[in-house]
């Protein structure tokens, strides 16, 4: 089903937008639970960066909270066409790769949720 389709029997009621901004607020408390939101704000020219995941000028942490998510609220907000696919979550694990096991289970889950909820509309 694709954003502006009606759900035809068998499949969720719900609007992917709405599924994709619960998603959101989720990672984002998510992350707070795992002690992995309180960063500093990129400076302006590290939003440029044309690398994937900005490598180049962020760290993941800083990608997901300030790329990611403003770019994925925006795309709500305007009601756009979602990507043909999305699978950040093998770069999101690899980033944790390090991290308690309850912090990277927690987080990798949503962000594979939000990678099929994508990939699938």
């Amino acid at each position: 089903m694709n954003p502006t389709e009606q759900p035809r029997d068998g499949e969720m009621a719900g609007n992917p937008y709405d599924e994709l901004r619960d998603l959101l607020v989720r990672l984002e408390a998510t992350m707070k639970a795992a002690d992995l939101w309180r960063m500093e704000t990129p400076p302006p020219e590290a939003f440029m960066s044309v690398e994937p995941f900005s490598v180049d000028r962020m760290d993941m942490g800083q990608w997901l909270r300030f790329v990611f998510i403003s770019r994925l609220s925006a795309l709500i907000d305007a009601r756009g066409t979602f990507p043909a696919k999305c699978e950040i979550a093998p770069a999101i694990e690899a980033w944790l790769k390090d991290a308690r096991p309850e912090r990277r289970v927690a987080v990798t889950e949503v962000i594979r949720e939000i990678d099929t909820l994508i990939t699938e509309h």
